[in-house]
């Protein structure tokens, strides 16, 4: 049994078409969430020049050497896109193309319908799953798998592992992907598109910008909070552990740049009365961008401790016991001690809570006290239960998102 299945080749970029309607859209909400925090709001960026530079440096793909994950706390359903239009529209306009961030949106919210599918597939979001209201979600499932790839490097033109499917298949299923029913390029150079279903039962299927090597070593944008969590003293709910499989995983370790946002609540808090749909403006808004986490220092030991535990799985998958997991194996759906083995979970515990603490340091530099040890704590939320949206016995309001 060969795990090296030799399947479709990758391509250099999408078409035309795809990359000018996804650009315009991207530049198109982006300028409406500029003109709105700017003209509609009082605003302010700290640290933004830095993060423009490390930006900039992203913007030829081909030289990019390794991916950027940001990460911040999570306090209103606008968070995204609203907090990039702190981005100057000229990065937006030059620097953005095939340079922009993606992010994961909930597949019961974003992509509820064609139209709601086309247009946040073209603003470069990833359909994923809540274990909450769906049965496919959870660490494992193929969105995840896409996000990890695209924080690795990609080559045109070269045969390429199907990051959705295990290892040890002989045969792969072939995904007869058509627009406009699924969020594909129409006029991709792969014949059918390039594409993915995000759960087993999904009747659509999506872009798998995996498969592009203009998207190499991509930027993603993470909400590790998992949900909306607006507190007078703006703390963090615990980080769950889907943002480790984007640390531990890719070959190289990511750029990872913390964030902190605030105002943004109170531009749509949880309590707002009718019309509800409508964001409040004259509100006071602040994104603030920290310095690059020394990765190294931080994740460097947990990379480590992962990479045993790949190539071991992966020496057993081949009955090999020297066998060391290619480079080009990055990115296929978790087996079950990856996914569920003792010191797999173990580190999905450590990673997140190592990330939580670079974000609490930019969230300290605003001015707040240290938090209650127990906010970072997964059994501090557990009387909430897995639905759980509204005002919580501790003052704050959640939200599903």
């Amino acid at each position: 049994m060969n795990p090296h299945n030799d399947l479709d080749p990758n391509t250099e970029v999408p078409s035309f078409f795809w990359r000018s309607l996804s650009h315009q859209t991207i530049f198109s909400v982006a300028a409406i969430s500029r003109l709105f925090l700017f003209a509609f709001n009082k605003t302010e960026v700290h640290g933004l020049p830095r993060f423009l530079d490390l930006l900039v440096s992203r913007s030829d793909y081909k030289a990019r050497r390794r991916g950027l994950v940001t990460v911040s706390n999570h306090v209103s359903v606008l968070d995204d896109p609203l907090i990039w239009g702190v981005l100057p529209l000229s990065f937006a306009a030059f620097h953005g193309y095939m340079n922009h961030r993606w992010i994961f949106g909930s597949h019961d919210i974003c992509f509820t319908n064609a139209f709601r599918s086309h247009f946040f597939t073209l603003g470069q979001t990833l359909p994923t799953h809540r274990l909450a209201h769906s049965k496919h979600g959870g660490i494992a499932q193929p969105t995840l798998t896409e996000g990890v790839r695209l924080l690795s490097s990609i080559f045109a033109r070269q045969s390429s592992w199907n990051p959705h499917i295990r290892r040890g298949l002989e045969k792969t299923e072939t995904f007869r992907s058509s627009w406009p029913h699924d969020c594909v390029d129409p006029f991709s150079d792969i014949s059918p598109p390039p594409s993915y279903p995000s759960g087993l039962d999904d009747h659509r299927h999506y872009l798998a910008p995996s498969r592009y090597a203009c998207n190499s070593n991509s930027w993603i944008h993470i909400f590790p909070e998992g949900m909306i969590h607006q507190s007078r003293d703006k703390s963090m709910r615990y980080f769950k552990w889907g943002v480790a499989r984007l640390i531990l995983e890719p070959a190289e370790c990511p750029d990872v740049v913390p964030m902190f946002i605030e105002g943004t609540d109170d531009i749509m808090h949880e309590t707002r009365q009718f019309p509800r749909f409508i964001p409040r403006i004259g509100k006071k808004v602040s994104v603030t961008f920290g310095r690059e986490v020394d990765t190294e220092a931080v994740f460097g030991d947990l990379r480590r401790r992962w990479k045993e535990l790949r190539d071991a799985d992966y020496a057993a998958s081949v009955h090999d016991p020297h066998a060391s997991c290619p480079q080009e194996a990055v990115g296929l759906l978790l087996t079950d001690p990856l996914c569920r083995g003792e010191e797999a979970m173990e580190l999905r515990r450590e990673c997140p809570r190592r990330l939580r603490l670079e974000v609490l340091k930019v969230r300290r530099s605003r001015g707040y006290p240290d938090e209650d040890p127990k906010a970072g704590l997964a059994e501090t939320y557990l009387r909430e239960g897995p639905g759980r949206e509204g005002r919580q016995s501790d003052g704050t309001w959640l939200k599903d998102a």
